[in-house]
């Protein structure tokens, strides 16, 4: 088993009670607990898990991720913009792929009753499409987080493996000139799969994420093809973000969409 791999099944196993003993760590991935304390040490240094005296609890018990009810009702507005956008370079027939967060929960709406597939690791996205007479649904299965009702780690990507989309919608913690970011190695590791699966990638996110990095790094701009984010008119972005090669969509939180090349 790789070390990313090992390190992987740690933060699964912690994360499916809370908390996880060294010597039950290193029974089930079958290593030796001194290959599973250096493992523990060093997810406790990147913030994943805190190391406790003979295992380790979720950090800050899972609050890396706010539930989904607190994070829905921050620019709950400008969010509800740009899921219309996004929604909008869907076309009928295709296959999407959905991130959990609460700016794709807000493209699913729109997407409700259209004719797509619609495969997806989030428990709220796929409630919206369960009972749809018009979607087909797939939903990926996997270590659900905590709080948030998001399946990620490694059964996820396995599955992810197996499946082609034509579009995944990501959404992502932060946007600075050196990437995408977001706020769990386990979600970037998924994210990632998901990318690789696609034709086309479209990020969704607010302005506040804009020059704020988060705990795990993502990709580069350059490595999408698409940004959807919110904006009035005469809105300044960053000289980076003109030279990240992506399209940029902005949003207006009025219900007026433009597009442009950035």
């Amino acid at each position: 088993m790789l070390v990313e791999e090992r390190r992987h099944k740690v933060l699964e196993i912690v994360g499916q009670s809370g908390f996880a003993s060294l010597a039950d760590l290193a029974r089930r991935i079958q290593v030796s607990e001194s290959t599973i304390r250096r493992d523990l040490e060093h997810l406790h240094g990147q913030g994943h898990l805190r190391r406790t005296h003979g295992g380790a609890v979720l950090a800050g018990e899972g609050a890396a991720f706010p539930a989904l009810d607190e994070r829905a009702s921050h620019q709950r507005d400008e969010k509800a913009a740009i899921g219309r956008m996004a929604a909008s370079l869907i076309r009928d027939g295709d296959t999407v792929l959905l991130d959990g967060g609460t700016t794709t929960l807000e493209v699913a709406r729109h997407l409700v009753g259209r004719p797509v597939q619609i495969v997806t690791n989030s428990l709220p996205i796929a409630q919206l499409f369960a009972a749809s007479q018009s979607n087909e649904l797939v939903v990926l299965g996997g270590f659900v987080y905590p709080r948030t009702g998001v399946a990620m780690g490694p059964l996820t990507i396995r599955m992810i493996e197996d499946l082609h989309v034509r579009v995944t919608v990501l959404s992502v913690g932060g946007i600075t000139e050196q990437g995408l970011f977001n706020s769990n190695l386990l979600l970037v590791e998924t994210e990632r799969a998901m990318m690789r699966s696609a034709d086309e990638v479209v990020v969704v996110a607010d302005r506040t994420k804009l020059g704020r990095p988060a705990l795990a790094w993502l990709c580069a701009l350059g490595d999408v093809d698409a940004l959807v984010m919110d904006g009035g008119p005469g809105s300044a972005f960053p000289e980076w973000l003109d030279r990240s090669g992506a399209l940029l969509h902005i949003a207006s939180a009025e219900g007026k969409m433009a597009g442009g090349a950035a």
